[in-house]
């Protein structure tokens, strides 16, 4: 389910032509996260990974659609940009397994590949934290969506009790901290929920943000999230006039900023 979240985001980038605004970062760094998965589960071939690997080959898969599905859409600067961040990414990821087949053995490599798959899966914890920094500061879980907290939420109960079952610390570690993560959030949205109601029922303007959620045994997604901020939307600049939100729209789509 996670790994699907974003087809209304490329349903969007499809229906118009253009990637308005999103990057293909996440869905690199996904891409990148299920093959080092992927990796590590052949390499523990023999001690029932099967999950592991079902679920990472369909991520990859899914998550290649998603990248020629951007690179298809995108402008020439991000489209070479993608390119770049691609080559490099399977450059590292070559070099990491011919390194790790002829420089370590057996159930040290095992141990070092699995770790890796931990510091990247742990590392990526910085963008749920600043979302909930953003979520505290503001008051508002706009921000923060219920559903995306919850099922991510889930996502990393289920993963924690698969590598419990499997005695895999490289597995059950690092969801400990995306469950925690999890709870967090759904607390803070019991929290600030009525802030955020308060707000909707004084009619104020919506605009549109992009939040990056990494999962660490899954997908990192681009979320478009609804925002309230007054002083940005009611006036804009383009080409140093200042004009409406409704005319700056029209304008854009006059010029064509998203050629493909």
């Amino acid at each position: 389910m996670v790994y699907l979240a974003p087809v209304p985001t490329f349903y969007r980038i499809y229906k118009k032509k253009c990637t308005d605004g999103f990057h293909s970062l996440p869905y690199l760094l996904s891409l990148m996260s299920s093959m080092l998965w992927l990796y590590y589960a052949f390499l523990k071939i023999h001690d029932g990974v099967v999950p592991l690997i079902t679920i990472n080959s369909i991520g990859c898969v899914i998550e290649l659609i998603y990248i020629l599905t951007y690179i298809k859409y995108a402008h020439k600067d991000a489209r070479n940009l993608t390119y770049t961040l691609f080559a490099a990414m399977n450059i590292g990821f070559l070099a990491l397994v011919l390194s790790s087949r002829f420089a370590l053995n057996g159930s040290h490599r095992v141990k070092v590949i699995g770790w890796i798959c931990d510091a990247v899966s742990l590392s990526v914890f910085a963008s749920p934290l600043s979302i909930m920094a953003k979520v505290i500061r503001t008051k508002s879980v706009q921000f923060m969506p219920f559903y995306l907290s919850f099922f991510l939420t889930l996502n990393a109960i289920t993963w924690f009790v698969y590598g419990l079952s499997m005695q895999d610390k490289c597995i059950y570690i690092p969801n400990v901290g995306g469950f925690a993560l999890g709870l967090v959030q759904m607390v803070l949205y019991g929290i600030y929920r009525k802030g955020s109601e308060s707000e909707k029922e004084q009619g104020l303007g919506e605009g549109v943000i992009n939040i990056v959620v990494v999962n660490p045994l899954g997908p990192a997604e681009v979320f478009p999230i609804a925002v309230d901020d007054n002083k940005v939307k009611d006036l804009v600049v383009v080409d140093d006039v200042t004009v409406s939100q409704q005319e700056k729209e029209k304008n854009v789509e006059a010029k064509d900023d998203c050629p493909v």
